[in-house]
């Protein structure tokens, strides 16, 4: 297909990988783009260019243009940088008054500013490098103010108003809200917006909700959450919102990189396999793990593994009041992962009291955590939500058999085990009950111990499932 006949779609996010990770928004970002039909498709990627971006990538940044950009009463500088990064064009929106400091995200009445430029510079770059997409591909509430500055402008119908959008909301929990007044004074859209309810949300200003009811369609990241978030308990006070635009919504799971994630041929695992070589190979990982984490040199230990952000979102309430009934079963326990104080200290501690038996690394490291992908026997994901999650899909791709609640992704990823029918690819829980999580570990333990060939079948199932991005583009 002739170049001038391929439809333009631009990715809009806060992080992409490899230039800035937080979480797995950034993982989506560098993958997605990648994945769609470049015979069919022009997909370029825009992103703030923070200065904690490391200077491998800055260093090889090329300078396009700058303008200014009118933010209400403000006027700011915006430079335009870009690279190319396997095969895809990204580009930079510079401005050191909004994206300076060691991270990209701070007080939010700080970002609340700084993403409403970065969104309104998203669209006026677009005509400084010659490129008016077809489709601007919005992620999160940090981008979701493109919608609306969008539907503002085809009001006055300038060439960026004939720009379609979607919105794809990776967690509902996160909606960019701050005081009306102060947003209206930042964004400088016109009273329609906040007197129609666009902007406004119980009284406060809320970008994801503006950009929910302007898009032209929203997605989410599996098909079980674009259902649970119609609902009170996951909707986050914005499920009527979403009933409202249910006809516009969509789930598409997302997928992961089987270049990047490939127990084959991974440089941070010790031994590579697959699933024909993994029954002889995988178990020297395990006992590599078993050293790296100071865990008891003991090939028959069942052994669980963690990786995660320590938050309440994760479960970990649960997990933590049953970790005395799994040290006492035998099991063994390693745990990577930094977050809120209590469950920090709380991994500590029993890291502390079961020396041999439990192995807590606060923080991140990216090692480590493919080491216990690669050399758990299970992985424990038990969400209260979990939107989709690539945590249960690179242990599937790995071996590593996940335990998880039945929630989101989670459910749309992981058939569990039916003994009779000898089928599934992991283990699964539905209620918010630690009684049902310790049920359910100590089943998969079982089968681990008095049933190998079958655990074996189950962790070979697992591997050959294919969540690469390939459908998931496709849907798209």
């Amino acid at each position: 297909m002739p170049n001038n006949t391929k439809k333009k779609i631009l990715f809009a996010a806060s992080e992409c990988v490899p230039f800035m990770k937080t979480g797995g928004l950034a993982d989506v970002i560098g993958a997605l783009p990648k994945a769609i039909d470049p015979e069919r498709f022009d997909v370029r990627v825009i992103m703030p260019k923070y200065l904690c971006i490391a200077d491998e990538w800055t260093e090889k940044m090329e300078y396009l243009t700058n303008f200014t950009v009118d933010l209400a009463w403000r006027k700011k500088y915006a430079g335009v940088f870009v690279l190319e990064y396997q095969g895809i064009k990204v580009y930079f929106i510079d401005d050191e008054y909004y994206f300076s400091g060691d991270a990209p995200y701070g007080p939010i009445h700080y970002d609340i500013e700084k993403f409403a430029f970065y969104s309104k510079a998203v669209i006026e770059t677009c005509q400084y490098i010659d490129f008016i997409p077809d489709l601007i591909h919005c992620h999160d509430w940090q981008a979701a103010l493109i919608p609306v500055f969008i539907d503002e402008a085809r009001k006055r119908m300038g060439p960026e108003g004939r720009i379609k959008t979607i919105l794809t909301i990776h967690n509902l929990r996160f909606q960019g809200q701050w005081s009306l007044d102060g947003i209206k004074d930042i964004t400088g859209l016109p009273d329609e917006y906040y007197r129609g309810g666009v902007l406004e949300a119980y009284g406060d200003g809320n970008y994801l909700k503006g950009g929910i009811v302007t898009a032209d369609r929203v997605t989410t990241v599996s098909e079980t959450y674009s259902c649970e978030i119609l609902e009170s308990f996951y909707g986050e006070g914005l499920d009527a919102v979403m009933r409202d635009c249910a006809d516009k919504l969509s789930g598409i799971v997302n997928g992961l990189d089987y270049e990047d994630f490939d127990p084959s041929a991974d440089p941070r695992i010790n031994n590579h396999y697959n699933s024909d070589t993994f029954r002889k190979i995988r178990p020297k990982n395990k006992l590599a793990l078993q050293r790296e984490c100071w865990l008891a040199n003991d090939s028959k230990a069942f052994v669980l593994g963690i990786v995660s952000r320590l938050t309440d979102q994760k479960g970990f309430d649960m997990f933590g009041s049953i970790v005395e009934d799994l040290i006492a079963d035998g099991i063994q326990i390693a745990v990577i992962g930094s977050g809120e104080q209590r469950f920090e200290q709380m991994f500590q501690g029993f890291c502390d009291r079961y020396p041999g038996r439990f192995s807590y690394y606060n923080g991140y490291d990216e090692r480590r955590a493919r080491m216990i992908y690669a050399g758990a026997d299970a992985f424990v994901m038990p969400s209260v939500f979990e939107p989709c999650g690539l945590s249960q899909l690179i242990s599937l791709r790995y071996g590593s058999v996940p335990i998880v609640r039945e929630t989101g992704g989670l459910k749309d990823t992981v058939e569990p085990y039916n003994e009779y029918e000898n089928r599934g690819t992991g283990f699964s829980f539905a209620n918010l009950s630690a009684y049902e999580l310790l049920h359910t570990i100590r089943y998969a333990h079982r089968i681990f111990r008095e049933h190998k060939a079958r655990w074996n079948q189950m962790i070979e199932r697992g591997m050959k499932q294919d969540f690469s991005w390939k459908q998931s583009a496709a849907d798209y």
